[in-house]
């Protein structure tokens, strides 16, 4: 049976145990490989530049915070006519990361009532557990989150004429003859 990796191609794995005061500076920008595999992992035609510009930083007692923002340059196939379509993604992101045994992500969920999330507000902490935290990974996340699934090239639009044309296929003409006959 085939091991399947599960990294992410732009992995890199910050040490939470030892962050410095001001925070843990990242910059991931991707190589040729790394891009070809961003590309392949979220369907893309091709990636020409990805970057992550991050800062992990500790939150509360033992939490941490990466916030920063990923930027790339992507091709896209269009959904009407599969030609390829550049677009440039940009997206800024904050996250909330917790260590599996703290109660603070715990908060809420042994009380047995009423939870109230804010669908604007921000997103609950997630939990880590060991020392390292692939902040690499997560900004893929967000990456993968601002790319368009639906990317469409000015223009196209999906054909709905009433008239029979050569791409009507042939339940659609045959549906036409039995309609014009009642």
């Amino acid at each position: 049976m085939k091991h399947v990796d599960m990294q992410s191609p732009v992995s890199f794995f910050a040490n939470v145990a030892r962050l410095p005061h001001k925070g843990l500076p990242v910059v991931i920008e991707a190589d040729a490989a790394q891009r070809a595999a961003l590309a392949e992992a979220h369907g893309l035609l091709s990636v020409e530049a990805y970057r992550a510009e991050l800062l992990v930083t500790s939150w509360k007692r033992n939490g941490v915070k990466v916030s920063g923002r990923v930027e790339a340059d992507i091709t896209q196939a269009c959904i009407v006519t599969l030609d390829p379509i550049e677009a440039h993604v940009e997206e800024p992101f904050e996250a909330l990361l917790l260590p599996e045994d703290s109660k603070l992500g715990r908060q809420g969920f042994e009380g047995g009532g009423e939870i109230l999330l804010d669908a604007d507000g921000p997103d609950s902490p997630e939990t880590f557990s060991g020392d390292t935290i692939d902040v690499g990974a997560l900004a893929e996340q967000f990456f993968g989150l601002a790319i368009d699934p639906y990317p469409r090239k000015p223009g196209a639009s999906i054909g709905t004429d009433d008239d029979t044309g050569p791409a009507e296929n042939e339940f659609q003409q045959k549906l036409r003859s039995l309609l014009r006959k009642s």
